[in-house]
Parts: C-alpha cells; sequence; structure tokens
C-alpha cells in the first residue's frame, strides 16, 4: 500500500474516477523568474525521484521524448543514479553539467492528502397521475444513505533550473489523483509541464 503511494506521485489523471467528484486541476500554481533573461535551451537533464524505478523511468523518458519533440534535446537522469539512490541536486546537476546539459527539471514529491467526497443518491420511479381529465405520466423518486468516496491527492512540484547562471527559471505545483491507466497519466502529467513551459517560452533553439 505504501508503495503505490509513492508510485503515483508522478502519474496522474485529468479528472477524479469517482462519479460525482468535481474536476481535479493539474497544474494549479506556477512562478518564473522576472528577472532570467536568456530563456532557451538546447538540453535539459530529467529527474523524477521518489518513485519505483519503472516509474521514475517512464517518467524520465516521457519527459526527454516530449522535450525532443519541443526541439529541445534532454537526458534522463536514472541512467547515472541507481534506483535506491536519493535525490542529491548538486550531484544531479554537476552529472547534467558533465553531460552538455544547460538546464536541469527535477519532479519531486511534495505530500499526500486523504480527500472525502459526499454525494447523494437518488433512485427515480416512473409513474402516473389523474389530474382533472388529463392522465400524465410523471417521476418520483426517492433519496438513500448517500455515497462516500475516499482517495488521495498527491501534490508535487516541478523545477527548472538554469545549470550556466545557477538561477531557477520556473516552478509549478501540480495536484493529481490516482490513475486507472498509469502510462496515459504519465503522459498528461507530462504534457501539462511542458506545455506550462511552452506557454512561458522556456523552449526553444537556443542561438
Amino acid at each position: 500500500m505504501r508503495q503505490m503511494r509513492v508510485l503515483t506521485f508522478f502519474v496522474v489523471t485529468a479528472t477524479l474516477s469517482f462519479a460525482g467528484c468535481a474536476s481535479t486541476p493539474m497544474l494549479v500554481s506556477q512562478w518564473s523568474n522576472p528577472a532570467y533573461e536568456a530563456p532557451f535551451f538546447k538540453k535539459i537533464a530529467v529527474s523524477c525521484f521518489d518513485g519505483h524505478i519503472s516509474i521514475r523511468r517512464n517518467c524520465e523518458d516521457e519527459f526527454v521524448a516530449q522535450l525532443r519533440a519541443s526541439g529541445v534535446d534532454a537526458l534522463p537522469s536514472y541512467r547515472s543514479f541507481t534506483e535506491d539512490a536519493k535525490l542529491d541536486e548538486t550531484k544531479l546537476k554537476q552529472m547534467a553539467k558533465e553531460a552538455g546539459a544547460d538546464g536541469v527539471l527535477i519532479i519531486r514529491s511534495v505530500s499526500v492528502e486523504e480527500k472525502t467526497e459526499v454525494s447523494p443518491t437518488y433512485f427515480p420511479s416512473p409513474g402516473f397521475g389523474i389530474f382533472g381529465r388529463h392522465v400524465s405520466a410523471t417521476w418520483y423518486g426517492w433519496y438513500g444513505a448517500p455515497r462516500v468516496y475516499r482517495y488521495e491527492e498527491y501534490t508535487s512540484e516541478a523545477t527548472l533550473s538554469d545549470l550556466i547562471k545557477n538561477q531557477v527559471v520556473w516552478s509549478g505545483t501540480l495536484k493529481t489523483t490516482a490513475p486507472d491507466n498509469v502510462d496515459s497519466a504519465i503522459k498528461t502529467y507530462v504534457g501539462n509541464v511542458i506545455g506550462a513551459l511552452k506557454d512561458r517560452n522556456f523552449l526553444g533553439s537556443k542561438q
């Protein structure tokens, strides 16, 4: 159970899978450095620490694929850091520099929060009524015990840093829930982050 809680930090779904629950936005807040003047990167190292090795690899590989599709070269950190390695930003940045990267994107878990949604249960039933000279169909119904849905909401943070200037360029906070399909959820999660970076003009070809 604890392992599944860790696995789902980096996998997401666009909406809650429970009927009656409201949609859950992924990127709930973001910040970019207003003083940063060199937004385009040539190569970005990506790290999705704190997850199971297969989830971590899929997460980093998907970031690499979507970054390259956006015109930016990228490399995953799992090739240099083992499964049980703790996140060490200093070593990660050093590895990235040695590999020729000028940026590093780190995805890290922040918290897990238990959530509860309660929705009423209504049971409709057709019927007929006689009103004066008219006969009409109508619907009757009754309310049963409310449905209670419990789920976990995961908060994670994505941070992009410039290795040349040693500056944090952008950060975003994402809230997610456990997905039905892990691979699809990873693509959606990564797409949200990449989309935000594109909107802020951080991805392109540095001259």
